[in-house]
């Protein structure tokens, strides 16, 4: 079997390949929480709030599909299994059941702002040892801050 080689050094790519890993994690985790939320979602605000999460969904998915394609792109594996995102996701995970909207506004902005703040360390970390991945991680970082300006506002 052959292996994806990088214009990368070996030590650029381990650090890349953690970024990378770490956001991926994160997003596939966001997709799933805000999908478990749109769902169980009650409230006076649930049509606002459970289109927004359909938004958070879509944004995430997309994302983190970019981080998987340019880790692999790098010679680096992503893992996206659901047993990595569990064990590894630094996400405050949901109650099960039912969720009123206000707890809902509540838990992603504090959800938005752990990951928004770990994709600026992101940034920070590839800015010299790889600037393609790290646009890849601004993008990604706009939309997120987005999602969390929007979130916020509904307190």
């Amino acid at each position: 079997m052959s292996t994806i080689t990088s214009p990368l050094s070996d030590a650029d790519r381990k650090i890349v390949g953690e970024c990378l890993q770490g956001a991926l994690i994160d997003l596939v985790d966001l997709s799933l929480l805000a999908k478990q939320a749109h769902w169980n979602l009650m409230g006076r605000n649930f049509r606002s709030l459970h289109l927004q999460l359909d938004d958070i969904v879509a944004i995430a998915r997309k994302h983190m599909d970019v981080v998987a394609e340019r880790a692999i792109a790098i010679g680096v594996n992503p893992d996206g299994r659901s047993g990595t995102v569990a064990r590894e996701t630094q996400l405050k995970q949901l109650n099960a059941g039912y969720i009123q909207d206000t707890q809902v506004v509540e838990a992603f902005t504090e959800l938005l702002e752990g990951i928004n703040r770990r994709m600026r360390e992101r940034v920070e970390r590839t800015e010299e040892t790889d600037p393609v991945t790290q646009d890849l991680l601004i993008e990604a970082s706009q939309d997120l801050e987005q999602q969390h300006w929007m979130i916020q506002a509904q307190r």
